[in-house]
């Protein structure tokens, strides 16, 4: 059974656009886990995310957002904060250009900032939490 929705780590620093396509391909739609990849390399004060964000008077956070957006990812952030919750579904009112796209796609390591998905360890670990 081929499954709806896939929830994956997608974020600037990693962003599987090769995995999105193979899941367009199929009929299931990209989820994003840890969009704002919880914060690791920087993200919330990182230069490119800064100056897109300012050139339309918003914040990291909602640069991050609409990217994904853009993309067609679904994503559900959290958080428990009202003013970030208000913050994070004002990302409706702007559009990033391709260059702004191109810029962000620039950020891509194509390596997980949690986990090797190749590691037998990992694969391993992951099998006996199935299981459960």
């Amino acid at each position: 059974m081929v499954p709806a929705v896939n929830q994956i780590e997608t974020h600037p620093f990693y962003q599987r656009t090769e995995d999105q396509l193979f899941l367009e391909e199929n009929g299931v739609q990209t989820e994003s886990w840890a969009s704002f990849a919880e914060g690791r390399n920087s993200l919330f004060s990182n230069k490119i995310l800064e100056q897109i964000g300012k050139k339309y008077n918003k914040s990291v956070a909602q640069v991050v957002l609409r990217w994904l957006v853009q993309r067609n990812v679904v994503v559900i952030p959290k958080s428990v904060r009202k003013e970030r919750l208000i913050e994070n579904i004002d990302v409706f009112n702007f559009e990033l250009t391709f260059e702004d796209m191109a810029a962000i796609q620039t950020m891509d390591t194509k390596e997980s900032l949690f986990f090797s998905h190749r590691d037998p360890a990992i694969i391993k670990w992951f099998s006996k939490m199935a299981v459960k």
